[in-house]
């Protein structure tokens, strides 16, 4: 299965693995857990982890774009963990589709995204290894 969902913090974080090309139905399998904990806890923080993500078909693109419109506010932080420049390319392109605050992390610091993650909403502190998107 190229996405795997784990909670943690009570639901309050919900960590995607994705690997390999996204589906229609993995996409699908995501937005019903999303939602699952979206009507529980408010807004959810999210780690992504795509350090071995190859792309999407053209339904999931579409499926992707419909749901970041839908759930435009319903994410407070995401953390996008990565390892080639594109992928940081990729997360600055969530930036429109989100008013959650996002941060890159090479996938080297993949501890300090679940720390961030977990820590208070507040102003921006940067530690090396990460940037601020949005």
């Amino acid at each position: 299965m190229p996405i795997k969902l784990n909670e943690e913090n009570k639901g309050q974080i919900l960590e995607v693995e994705v690997s390999g090309k996204l589906v229609h139905e993995d996409f699908e399998i995501f937005a019903q857990r999303f939602d699952q904990l979206r009507k529980r806890h408010g807004q959810i923080r999210v780690l992504c982890d795509i350090v071995r993500f190859d792309g999407w078909e053209a339904s999931a693109v579409w499926d992707e774009i419909k749901w970041d419109v839908k759930h435009f506010s319903d994410i407070a932080r995401l953390a996008v963990v990565g390892a080639k420049t594109w992928e940081e390319q990729l997360s600055l392109f969530c930036g429109p589709f989100t008013s959650a605050e996002i941060r890159y992390f090479d996938q080297t610091r993949a501890s300090d995204a679940r720390t961030w993650l977990g820590g208070r909403l507040s102003g921006p502190q940067v530690a090396a290894g990460e940037r601020i998107l949005f």
